[in-house]
Parts: C-alpha cells; structure tokens; sequence
C-alpha cells in the first residue's frame, strides 16, 4: 500500500437487525461500490463483555446518552418519567448502556475493517445518521431504517435499532479493531483493486 495521508482504515459492525433482515450483501456492495477495500472480516456472537467495551460507559458518557434521551423527548419530564421510571440523567444513561449491550449480543455481529481514502468521511456518508427520519435517501439508515426512538420507548424498548455501528475517527477505529479483533486480528489488504487505475 502506498503511504498516502489521506488512506486510512475505518472499523464497521453489521448489528443483529443488520444480519436479520437479510442486508448483508447489500452493505458490503455499497462499500465496495464507492471503492473502499475490504482488509479484515468475521461473523461472531459477541460476549457481554465485548459489548459493553464497545462503548466507553464514563459517567460523562451515560449523562450525555441521558441527555439525548430528553431530547428525544422534547424535555418532557412527564413522558420520561412515565416511560423510563426515572428523569435521572446518569440511571437513564445506565439503562440505555445495559439495552446497548443487550441488542449487541442478541445474535451474531459482523465485524469489519474497511480501508481507502478518507475511510472514516466514507463510511459515515453511507451509513447516514442515526434517527432515519434524518438519514440521507441512499444511505444505509435512509434506504433501510425505520426504528427511531421514540418508537422503541413506546414498544417498550430503551433502545432503536440502527443496523449498522462505524467508527467516528481513525483514532476511534484504531481503537475498536484492537477491541473487537484482539490478537486474531490479521491486516488482508496487501491486495489492490483492479477496477481502477492507481490503487493503493
């Protein structure tokens, strides 16, 4: 591989829901159609461990994933309350890490390295954002979520299911290869693509 700048190795999970409903393929065509190179994959049933080293479970952390649940509320403390048993920033957090956990190791996960230019920037264009209400008509989300929260919270659910994770920077999926792969994790890229000119 040429030592460019701008090539860079990103980290992506297939969830449960991913796997179920049968998009698999569909994934990894967009991702290689866009010209990403495929360096690592398995398919595992990820442990309670695994899982909850997938997020970084800090106070700071749990607050903030408390402060996104109000927001996805409207700051109605009453539906909260209702709905979650507590307003509690942090025990909402808490009860949103343990859900995490348990939809990661509901069934197999498929881990994967991705590499190519600006990976990171790549990969969070096709999988979109989040809330598919607000996820771009061709991304992953866009195309193929329809889970949101406040549909979860009302099916009884902490969290939404949204197919796929990515990492946020190349430092954060230096980080979650060397979690999810551990020492059986072998760099398969010294390959080049042949479908076009100058590739690394």
């Amino acid at each position: 591989m040429q030592n460019l700048p701008s090539i860079e190795k990103t980290f992506m999970m297939i969830k449960p829901d991913g796997i179920k409903r049968g998009l698999v393929g569909e994934i990894f065509m967009r991702l290689e159609r866009v010209g990403l190179k495929l360096v690592a994959s398995r398919m595992i049933q990820a442990t309670e461990e695994q899982a909850r080293g997938n997020y970084p479970g800090t106070a700071e952390w749990l607050v903030g994933m408390g402060e996104k649940t109000y927001t996805n509320y409207d700051h109605d403390d009453k539906a909260i309350l209702k709905d979650l048993g507590t307003t509690d920033k942090l025990e909402i957090g808490k009860k949103i890490y343990d859900a995490l956990v348990d939809y990661l190791t509901e069934s197999p996960v498929i881990l994967m390295v991705w590499e190519g230019n600006h990976a990171v920037r790549v990969v969070e264009k096709i999988c979109g954002k989040t809330d598919p209400t607000l996820a771009d008509i061709g991304s992953i989300r866009g195309d193929f979520g329809f889970d949101t929260a406040q549909l979860a919270v009302k099916s009884g659910r902490v969290v939404f299911k949204t197919l796929v994770h990515r990492s946020d920077s190349a430092e954060e999926a230096e980080r979650e290869i060397k979690h999810w792969f551990g020492d059986k994790y072998k760099y398969l890229g010294e390959y080049s693509r042949v479908d076009y000119i100058g590739s690394f």
